[in-house]
């Protein structure tokens, strides 16, 4: 019979218990904030519109079902701000046909989302993994979905990125997937401002870095150099590196025992009122700004399965349970991955009060967004 360390070792709970214990010993001893509590969510999604190998005609349909049916969806639904729900495209660059990102572009310019950076590789050097990111980089500006450092055309443009097959700085053991050992600082250097990989648990990849913003440190041109970092927190930030946006990791118990909550929205693992719940309770924040609570969560939603779970009921029922952070002292906020670094880094700079008014604070809007 396995021992509990081998059934620990098999889901690579190893990996991350250890910090997600000190992360349980920081939550309890930490006051709840006084006054309003703002609950800031960011749904981020690894849009793979040929995921499984799908040919064109399934593929586009798949666009379609988005732009045709979130707008629907969202009609419904409004935050504290009077915005509807807003969803993170992180369309994988290697799939780029010029009929997905147009149709995306339609939802970005209705306010119903913006569109970010993902890419799966293999085997790459730093040279060749910047010449993919490049030219994705200039093909995605190329419809209007990045924004620029500056009003500069030789400004970097900014942008925020999933790594492909969760493996971020070669963080497999097995070396696939990725290949560049110095991935970060080449990301940063192209403009990257914030990776929102993680958590990636059960996989390998998973850092002992769990629900926290935090800064990578160390030398960043080591593999899984993301392993290392210092949390984010008012009065300090970074603006030689870029930052790690961690989603919720935790143990919680459901009817059939003890899950990973993990933030990943399937159509076998839907959203529900007690998994929004978990979410909001993680309580990440930046060190300091504990009122600011930020939720990142993410799907495959490409996929036929969670498209239908996420633009039907389930995303309904997600949606009305998000609702209730609405009422008495907490507020809720439908924000991008860019929204939410905004919000991030107004909080390190010492800002205060409504994040709402930070949405744009460092990084602009992208042009298609008007």
């Amino acid at each position: 019979m396995p021992s509990v360390l081998d059934r620990l070792r098999k889901k690579n709970l190893h990996q991350w218990l250890p910090d997600y214990g000190r992360h349980l010993v920081r939550r309890a001893r930490a006051a709840r904030p006084d006054g309003v509590r703002h609950v800031l969510f960011a749904l981020c999604d690894h849009y793979e519109p040929h995921w499984g190998k799908a040919p064109d005609d399934v593929a586009r349909a798949r666009v379609d079902t988005w732009a045709d049916g979130y707008p629907k969806l969202a009609a419904d639904f409004r935050d504290s701000d009077g915005r509807p729900p807003r969803h993170g495209f992180f369309f994988p660059g290697e799939e780029y046909q010029p009929y997905y990102l147009d149709r995306l572009a339609e939802l970005v310019r209705g306010g119903f989302g913006e569109v970010e950076v993902h890419l799966h590789h293999d085997g790459d050097t730093a040279a060749t993994l910047r010449a993919q990111l490049e030219s994705t980089l200039t093909t995605f500006a190329g419809h209007g979905h990045l924004s620029r450092a500056e009003d500069d055309a030789k400004a970097p443009y900014r942008w925020a990125f999933i790594h492909g097959n969760w493996s971020l700085a070669n963080g497999r053991p097995d070396g696939r997937w990725c290949g560049v050992d110095e991935e970060l600082p080449l990301l940063h250097d192209l403009g990257c401002y914030a990776d929102l990989t993680f958590p990636s648990a059960p996989d390998p990849c998973q850092p002992d870095k769990v629900n926290q913003l935090y800064w990578p440190t160390g030398d960043l041109t080591q593999r899984r150099c993301y392993e290392h970092g210092e949390r984010a927190r008012v009065g300090e930030r970074h603006d030689d590196r870029l930052l790690m946006i961690t989603g919720p990791l935790s143990l919680a118990w459901k009817r059939s025992g003890l899950r990973i909550e993990n933030g990943a929205l399937t159509g076998d693992d839907p959203p529900t009122a007690a998994r929004v719940k978990t979410w909001v309770d993680q309580a990440i924040h930046v060190d300091g700004r504990p009122e600011w609570v930020f939720v990142k969560v993410h799907t495959h939603g490409a996929i036929e399965t969670a498209a239908a779970s996420l633009l039907g009921g389930d995303g309904r029922a997600m949606h009305t349970a998000l609702a209730q952070y609405k009422q008495g002292s907490s507020r809720l906020h439908y924000v991008t991955a860019r929204e939410m670094y905004n919000v991030a880094r107004a909080a390190m700079d010492g800002m205060s009060g409504d994040p709402g008014q930070y949405f744009d604070y460092v990084i602009a809007r992208p042009p298609v967004a008007g």
